[in-house]
């Protein structure tokens, strides 16, 4: 059960090792200007290796689902970036029970996007968690952990690909464990516990007034870059002269500034430096409507940022 590109190397270490039945995936949805009706990364590689699909609208009110899965009769099923709320009815169906994958050193981080928060929030550490899924959202017993250091200038983007291939590996190692009897669930505790926000467009908007260390943060928990492909959260951005300009990777400096808040001191090749309320901000790869993302001193070649200009 999964959705997203997150859940696409899980699906695949199954398959190498592993008999997969079906995959149940969110239903083909319409996306982008053209509102073209796509379908999930984990659909296509069921397509394309024959496997059964299922795309229930609402999982908890699909009997038939339910029905098909007990006629599978499966050893486990294993859920990834799914997004949708799994019934007891169903949790209770594998012989070795519902294995999720969440990308997050539970109990910290339960809930949406916690790859995203890790990296908003400053967090030096994350990783990978496999539970032995109940009904709460993530609350599960803990199976095994994966830890991954976070680096200052890392972002969401490539935090996600390190820790959907990490996955990937966990969940073999927590199958096996548990096939063998080597693993047991450790009751959650509720010390250190929280859960994280969905992500939502009002949030990326940058508040100069914050510090540059937060800016920083936030811009890079909420930058795919450098892959293209991952699209699924907002952006950071702020407007220059009333235009809406995103921003993918900058780096924070604590330095005393005189400027007051979002007031552009320079734009060079290294970068347009900012000031904020504690500390600069110097944003490194930004993109203007119409365009694509650039790095600043590509961007320059053909445009100008003006000095003592105020980001809003």
């Amino acid at each position: 059960m999964g959705t997203p590109d997150f859940a696409v190397p899980s699906l695949e270490k199954m398959r190498e090792k592993y008999n997969v039945s079906a995959i149940v995936t969110q239903p083909d949805k319409p996306s982008g200007r053209g509102k073209k009706v796509t379908i999930s990364p984990i659909k296509e590689v069921g397509l394309s290796n024959k496997i059964p699909i299922f795309q229930p609208e609402k999982i908890r009110k699909d009997s038939e689902i339910t029905d098909k899965l007990k006629e599978i009769k499966p050893d486990f099923i294993i859920v990834v970036a799914y997004g949708q709320i799994i019934t007891k009815q169903i949790l209770d169906i594998p012989r070795f029970g519902c294995i999720n994958l969440h990308a997050s050193l539970l109990p910290r981080y339960r809930g949406s996007s916690p790859i995203n928060w890790t990296l908003i929030n400053g967090e030096r550490k994350t990783g990978n968690t496999t539970i032995l899924m109940d009904t709460g959202i993530d609350t599960g017993d803990l199976l095994m952990r994966s830890v991954v250091d976070i680096s200052e200038s890392m972002t969401a983007g490539e935090l996600y690909t390190i820790l959907k291939v990490n996955g990937a590996e966990l969940l073999d190692e927590t199958i096996n464990g548990i096939i063998r009897g080597k693993i047991t669930g450790v009751k959650q505790q509720g010390d250190g516990s929280s859960y994280v926000q969905m992500l939502n467009k009002q949030m990326a908007k940058i508040n100069w007034n914050d510090s540059s260390i937060n800016i920083h943060n936030l811009i890079r928990g909420l930058s795919s870059w450098p892959y293209k492909n991952i699209n699924t959260w907002p952006t950071a951005y702020t407007y220059y002269k009333d235009i809406p300009i995103k921003i993918y990777k900058s780096k924070s400096l604590e330095v005393n500034v005189i400027k007051p808040p979002g007031c552009i001191i320079d734009a060079n090749n290294e970068g347009i430096t900012v000031a904020t309320n504690v500390g600069i901000l110097i944003i490194e790869i930004l993109q203007f409507p119409g365009g694509k993302p650039l790095e600043v001193r590509e961007f320059l070649k053909g445009n100008k940022i003006e000095k003592g200009s105020v980001l809003s």
